[in-house]
């Protein structure tokens, strides 16, 4: 697993989502049908995962929505737009109901509505643009250009032309009927954090880390002003209808109103109780909505700067808000996953809809393939039924991310090692929490069970790896090579449960001897981090995975590089063997699942469908089912089509 630090890269990669931009390799799979949502049954007696048939693996189930990105309503209020890391998904904005989905084979980050209603703009994180008609979700357009994620987009008043907002730091202007590029405006060099349109199109609006907002004017590609004064990174801006007020959201906790003709301060709200994530104005400027990093989100009388109301229930960041055109109801969209429709005039929550996931650190099955587990930016641990995909619990507790979940050899307990430096042991049966293990200074980046289940490894951020006696929970040894002291990003117990190896953050795996933690080898060969390692079910090899963008393979008794397989074109997040050893997988920030021979190396097939990194992978013990989890929020389910 990665340390905090790369946690949050790949978390603000999914955040701003990421598109599909893998490469397919020798045995690429066939069309596969569309693959089963959660809560649907699964092919049954399927056949193993083996290296003959690897070109055969398709996806069969995808669980949840993908990452929630944006929200937008459209002009008569009938409709809500969700920009996902699967899409968009338009719902019925009084219930939250579904109405359509719009697949987009990429992470949606922004979206917005023609002023008659008929056409939907959706930007990517890889700078692509799409346009659909709204009658049939048809798309019209996929408009090419940006070469980072949309931050912004914004129809002309006439619904003819179209301006988008880009992280690579340009403005891009489009002919809405044709998709042609009208101009370009680059070289805004100030390391963008959010960006926003005024409603008429004429200026943009630019927030940065170096906590300043750039007004600029679309027509002539001139600066007008740089707004000074928040002493944090803008994390939101937004427009009043009118275009005359322009509300800014900052990582020091306030909202600061100015004026746009002269761009002088006209108040600032204080009191946020976290990062200023989203801002949204009512449809008559008077009322301003702003949500929190802690979840709380607060309506604002603009003028005179007066709280109204403070509304809560998400348990997380409120990253997208959205007011209806009479100014009555309030749609949140928040990282936990969830849509909220609240009544305005006393705070009430009217409606929500879930299924929109933060990404998937890590995926293990139980030992008997009933169950999947998995860990999540979110702070929880879900237990899902492998048959259908209905989630069978929730486990809260954590409060950070989770980036580790393996099931006990027995099946009865599940570990979770969390960025909050905890590990927390639950029983299976009933989520019931059952000890808190504590002791690193750093996140616990990856835990694994001994093979007789009696001892728990945990890797550190904090450059230790520790070893507990699960009959009480207690310590008993801490192991740090002499000389170094880097993350250990992974860990694993061999077969016989004599070695325990360690991937680390300078590029070297260790292995040691469980029993009196002695130091066996260091491996040294990758270039970079090693967020992965992996033992064959003989106990022979080694694999790891590294963000030199290579698997490697290793001879474990003397301790030497067996060969390298290149292939992936981004970091490889997590390496697994097939129960019989014949198969490697493994994933990586190019959005593929690759499958390996074991141990020669060939290359079998690349599996595409995430639209994020994929962190997590894991075969079921039976071999017949591999699992990966990403950063797009998404677990997928893939195994030989028949």
């Amino acid at each position: 697993m990665k340390t905090l630090s790369r946690v949050l890269s790949v978390t603000l990669i999914i955040l701003v989502l990421a598109a599909c931009g893998s490469q397919a390799g020798s045995g690429q799979p066939p069309a596969s049908p569309e693959p089963q949502t959660a809560g649907t049954p699964l092919p049954g007696n399927l056949p193993l995962i083996s290296a003959a048939d690897a070109g055969g693996v398709i996806q069969l189930a995808r669980w949840g929505d993908g990452t929630l990105n944006q929200v937008a309503r459209s002009p008569k209020g009938n409709l809500l737009a969700v920009a996902s890391a699967l899409g968009v998904d338009l719902l019925d904005a009084a219930t939250l109901e579904p109405v359509r989905r719009l697949e987009a084979g990429a992470s949606i980050s922004c979206v917005a509505f023609s002023p008659d209603g008929k056409t939907l703009a959706g930007g990517a994180d890889d700078g692509s643009l799409r346009l659909w008609r709204l009658t049939d979700g048809r798309l019209l357009h996929l408009l090419t250009g940006h070469t980072q994620r949309v931050l912004a987009l914004a129809f002309g008043p006439s619904g003819r032309s179209l301006v988008s907002a880009g992280q690579d730091q340009t403005m891009r202007q489009w002919r809405v009927p044709d998709g042609k590029l009208l101009r370009t405006t680059s070289g805004l060099t100030y390391g963008v954090t959010s960006a926003a349109i005024s409603p008429d199109g004429s200026l943009l609006a630019w927030g940065s880390s170096d906590n300043s907002v750039r007004l600029w004017r679309l027509a002539d590609e001139s600066l007008l002003r740089t707004l000074v004064g928040h002493t944090g990174a803008v994390r939101s801006l937004a427009f009043s209808p009118d275009g005359k007020t322009l509300a800014s959201g900052s990582g020091d906790h306030s909202v600061r109103l100015w004026r746009v003709a002269d761009g002088g301060l006209l108040r600032t709200l204080p009191g946020q109780a976290g990062a200023v994530a989203s801002l949204a104005f009512g449809p008559d400027g008077k009322t301003l909505a702003s949500g929190s990093g802690d979840g709380s989100m607060r309506l604002w009388q603009a003028a005179g700067g007066v709280l109204l109301r403070t509304l809560t229930g998400s348990s997380a960041a409120v990253v997208s808000l959205v007011l209806s055109p009479d100014g009555k109801a309030l749609v949140s969209g928040s990282d936990d996953g969830m849509l909220r429709l609240w009544r305005v005039a006393d705070g009430s929550l009217l409606a929500r809809r879930g299924g929109y996931l933060r990404p998937v650190n890590s995926v293990s099955f139980s030992p008997d393939g009933a169950a999947l587990a998995s860990g999540s930016d979110d702070g929880n641990v879900r237990l899902w039924r492998v048959a259908d995909g209905s989630l069978l619990r929730t486990l809260q507790g954590h409060t950070g991310p989770v980036l580790s979940v393996p099931f006990s050899p027995d099946g009865k307990t599940l570990a979770s090692g969390s960025d909050d430096g905890t590990v927390r042991l639950w029983q299976v049966s009933d989520g019931s929490l059952l000890r808190t293990l504590q002791g690193h200074t750093g996140p616990v980046l990856s835990v694994a069970f001994s093979p007789d289940g009696k001892t728990l490894a945990s890797g550190s951020g904090d450059g230790t790896v520790r070893l507990w006696s699960l009959a009480d929970g207690t310590p008993r040894y801490v192991l740090r090579p002499e000389g170094y002291q880097t993350p250990m990003n992974s860990v694993a117990f061999s077969p016989d449960g004599q070695v325990l190896a360690a991937g680390t953050e300078d590029g070297r795996q260790d292995t040691w001897q469980v029993s009196d933690g002695r130091l066996i080898h260091t491996l040294f060969g990758h270039t970079s981090w090693v967020n992965s390692v992996a033992f064959s079910p003989d106990g022979l090899t080694l694999a790891s995975g590294s963000d030199d963008n290579r698997v490697g393979l290793w001879r474990v008794a003397e301790g030497s590089l067996l060969r390298f397989l290149p292939g992936h074109t981004s970091w490889v997040n997590s390496v697994a063997f097939s129960p019989d050893g014949q198969v490697l997988a493994s994933g990586s920030s190019d959005h593929t699942v690759r499958l390996w021979q074991a141990p020669d190396g060939d290359a079998l097939a690349a599996l595409e469908g995430h639209t994020g990194a994929v962190l997590a992978v894991a075969f079921s013990p039976d071999g017949r089912l591999l699992a990966s989890g990403a950063s797009d929020g998404t677990l997928r389910l893939w195994g030989v089509a028949r």
